[in-house]
Order: structure tokens, then C-alpha cells, then sequence
């Protein structure tokens, strides 16, 4: 009760004053860091005390979906709020039109600014090109490179649009180099906007900082149930340096939760820790992205903002969708949400003045490529996520449907059993109502690159699709 008169009171207070300041916004995300790898969501290998600390101050959210679960596509959602179908950009390696309406320019028009740094992924022009400020975005502050997973190595493009080198891991190196671009902002009158875009966990995964690979160097990795008993060894070396990557950036979390209390910004910054998509690691032998499945599609979802949420932590089971986050940041800043988004403002939501109704969260893949082109043959699917089942279809008919509470780890697929057929045709009707929304004809992967002009090579693969 007490904590609910708290946020009541934080709200009315935001509401009701006209002095109240904008918030500055600290968004951090890594890239292919799923859900299930967080000591917070009961992984009994991961050490994540940090990220564990952060969701017991924010909201966090236990069922964050990725929409359309592999890196471009994301980060093109992320930042105009719009559908893949609708901004053309449901693959790696493509060109974001330069003219969206998106993330930091809708906030530079209320005073804020701005600045991106880390991984980009939203050019399309070479994975080590420069983008000209005109393809930017509206960031202003910007040490960039469009992708590399060469963490030892890293190049980016700076604000001077020179060639230049991260010192060491750089994603420790980026986290300094935000440190210091909130040290500066923090003197300032005018709010910011920082994105923060780690490269790891993603693969290469022995290549974190040797002080994280020796936490897990002799450790005996308990795998989930859905990984192959053939793939045990394999998948528990993996692990070992997946995991080290996750806690090398907890330790960051950390650095960068201090650097905004030691600088009097914290109760009026929203920070938020998520990922672009998850990754499979061998659950149901496959690797990488793409699949609707858990390990996949889930990712970790927290929010903090003391002034509006309060200061206990607490869980939420909404289903938020990459859509969401947009017009949620946008709300949360007291700044109007613009017409044309396919997402929703759920902070009303998350502060109890609202009913959560929503049904489903959708999980799409319009164009296969990459190792799920290699894996599954090339199969475009639309799917749905509730609170407790998965269901998706193929072009040629239902696929998947799986209870989550019953069976976690998606390990009995009921499509076929007649016990569950009114559920999986309530499933289906929810599907279809959610891609009517979103105006997708669940067409064939060709059609929309043709529609789009994008091009494939002869595999299937755009360029550097990996």
C-alpha cells in the first residue's frame, strides 16, 4: 500500500507541476543477451549482482518481447516506433531512411541532447563505413561503428569524423566514454539522451576480459533442458564465455548507476537496461536468433526512474513489445507521443492507472537469411506470445504451440493435439487480429524484398548477415 501512494503521489506531482524537469534518459542495451541469463530471473550459473540490484529499484518486466528477434530490424523498431513492414527494415544490413521520425529527433525538438554510442547496425553501407551526420538520426554526440564483434579490436567513427580505436574491451571503453558524456550533461540545463550499444554477449564468446572468463573457467554449467545431450560439452564451453561477457557488463551497470548518483541526476533519469533479441546456445540444437522460441525471442527489460516509479523494485508480466518503447519513453518524459506509431505509451499501465489488457505480444520473421535461411530451410513465420503459450505458423500452416507454464522449456509442441485445438484456434484469431493492426499480409519473404528493393545473394543471405 505504501508503495502504491508513493508512485500515486510521484505521478501527481509530475502531473500537476509545470516546473517539473524533463528527464534525461540513460539507454543501455547488449546485443543478444536473453532473458533467461540473469541471475535476477533464477539462472543458477550467471553472476549479474548489479543487473540483480537494478531490477530490485525499477520495474521489471518478465515478459519483454522482441518483435522481430535479430539486430536491424530491432534497433529500426526501437528507434521510429513503426513495424519492420512499415520501415522496410526486416533485415540485417540495410539502409534506415535517413528522413524517419525517430528516437533523438523527436526528443532534440524538446531541448534534449543527444548522443549514441557503440554499436549502430542501421546503415547498411559496410559494416566499417562512415555515416555522414545526415544518417544519424538526430544524434548528435556520436562514437560509432556500424557492427563488429571484434571486442579487442574495436574501431569507431568519432564526432570528427575520424577513424579511431577503442583502448581494450570496448565495450568497457564505450561505458567510460558514456560516464563522461553524462559528467559533462550533468552540468548542463538541458535534459540528454544517451543510447548505449554494447556489441557482447554476442559471439565471439572467449573474449571477454580474462578477470570475467576465470569466474566460469572451472565451473560446471547447468544447461537447460532443451539442449541436446550430444551438444552438452559444447554448449557448456560456450556458456562459460557467454556468461563472462554478462558479467563483464554488470560490472558496467554498475559504473554507470554510480556515475548518475555521484552526479545528483539519478532520481530524474530513466534508465533502462534491455537487449535487441536473445540467443539460442544450442536450446533445441540451434544457434543464434530469428526463432520465436524463449531463449530467442525473450529479452531483459528494466526500468528506473525514482521521481515517477519509486524506488522499490517491483515485476511486471506485461507483454512489451519493441513497439512499446518509443511512446513509453516519450510519455514518461511528459513530451506527446506522435501519431503513426504501432507501439503504445504503457506508462499508465505500469503505474496502476490503467487496465493491462493487452492479449498477445507478436514475434515475427519476414525474411529468413543467415542461419535460420541455413537451419530451417527458409521459412517466413508470424507469431504470438501470451502469458502462457507460444503459437506460430509457417506460410503452410501451424508450427508451434507451446504452454509456457506448463512446459518452460517448450520441450512438447501441441500442435495436433486435439485437447488443445479451441486453444491453438483462439491462438490463431489472435494472431490474425494482431497483423491486421500492423497491416502485414504474412506475404512471402520475396515479395517484400522486392516491395523494399532489398537484395539477397544466391544463399539467401544479405551481405554480412551473421
Amino acid at each position: 500500500m505504501k508503495n502504491i501512494i508513493l508512485i500515486l503521489f510521484s505521478s501527481f506531482i509530475i502531473s500537476c507541476s509545470n516546473e517539473t524537469e524533463q528527464p534525461n534518459i540513460v539507454f543501455v542495451f547488449a546485443d543478444q543477451w536473453r532473458a533467461q541469463s540473469m541471475g535476477y530471473a533464477g539462472n543458477p550459473n550467471v553472476k549479474t549482482p548489479n543487473l540483480d540490484k537494478l531490477a530490485s529499484e525499477g520495474v521489471c518486466f518478465t515478459n519483454a518481447i522482441s518483435t522481430n528477434p535479430v539486430c536491424t530490424p530491432y534497433r529500426a523498431m526501437l528507434l521510429t516506433g513503426q513495424y519492420v513492414l512499415k520501415n522496410g527494415m526486416f533485415m540485417n544490413d540495410i539502409m534506415l531512411d535517413p528522413d524517419s521520425k525517430s528516437f533523438a529527433k523527436l526528443f532534440k525538438q524538446h531541448g534534449y541532447n543527444t548522443a549514441y554510442i557503440g554499436k549502430w547496425h542501421l546503415d547498411g553501407n559496410g559494416r566499417s563505413s562512415f555515416i555522414p551526420k545526415e544518417r544519424r538520426q538526430g544524434f548528435d554526440y556520436w562514437k560509432v561503428l556500424e557492427c563488429s564483434h571484434s571486442y579487442n579490436n574495436s574501431k569507431y567513427w568519432g564526432n570528427d569524423d575520424q577513424l579511431h580505436t577503442w583502448e581494450g574491451y570496448d565495450a568497457k571503453a564505450q561505458t567510460e566514454d558514456a560516464i563522461t558524456f553524462i559528467e559533462e550533461q550533468s552540468k548542463n540545463e538541458k535534459p540528454f539522451c544517451l543510447m548505449l550499444s554494447w556489441g557482447p554477449p554476442h559471439a565471439p564468446y572467449k573474449t571477454a576480459p580474462r578477470e570475467f572468463q576465470d569466474l566460469y573457467e572451472d565451473v560446471d554449467i547447468k544447461l537447460r533442458p532443451n539442449v541436446p545431450e550430444n551438444l552438452t560439452e559444447k554448449t557448456k564451453n560456450m556458456l562459460r564465455g557467454y556468461y563472462a561477457h554478462c558479467s563483464a557488463l554488470d560490472s558496467y551497470i554498475k559504473l554507470l548507476q554510480d556515475a548518475i548518483r555521484q552526479n545528483n541526476i539519478e532520481d530524474n533519469t530513466i534508465f533502462v537496461f534491455t537487449s535487441d533479441h536473445g540467443d539460442m546456445i544450442n536450446s533445441h540444437g540451434q544457434m543464434k536468433k530469428q526463432r520465436i522460441y524463449e531463449e530467442s525471442a525473450k529479452v531483459p527489460f528494466i526500468i528506473k526512474y525514482p521521481t515517477l516509479l519509486g524506488k522499490e523494485g517491483r515485476k511486471s508480466d506485461f507483454l512489451l513489445n519493441t513497439l512499446d518503447i518509443l511512446p513509453t519513453m516519450l510519455g514518461m518524459s511528459g513530451l506527446q507521443v506522435p501519431e503513426g506509431l504501432d507501439g503504445e505509451d504503457i506508462t499508465d499501465i505500469i503505474l496502476g492507472q490503467k487496465e493491462d489488457d493487452r492479449k498477445a505480444a507478436l514475434v515475427s520473421c519476414i525474411q529468413p537469411f543467415g542461419q535460420w535461411k541455413r537451419a530451417r530451410g527458409g521459412k517466413e513465420f508470424r507469431g504470438i506470445i501470451t502469458k502462457k503459450y507460444t503459437y506460430a505458423q509457417y506460410l503452410s500452416g501451424e508450427w508451434l504451440l507451446f504452454d509456457n507454464i506448463a512446459d518452460p522449456y517448450q520441450l512438447n509442441n501441441l500442435i495436433g493435439n486435439t485437447a488443445f485445438e479451441s486453444i491453438a484456434k483462439n491462438l490463431e484469431e489472435l494472431l490474425s487480429m494482431e497483423l491486421i493492426r500492423l497491416d502485414d499480409e504474412f506475404a512471402t519473404g520475396p515479395s517484400y524484398l522486392e516491395k523494399w528493393g532489398h537484395t539477397v545473394d544466391s544463399t539467401g543471405t544479405v551481405p554480412y548477415s551473421n
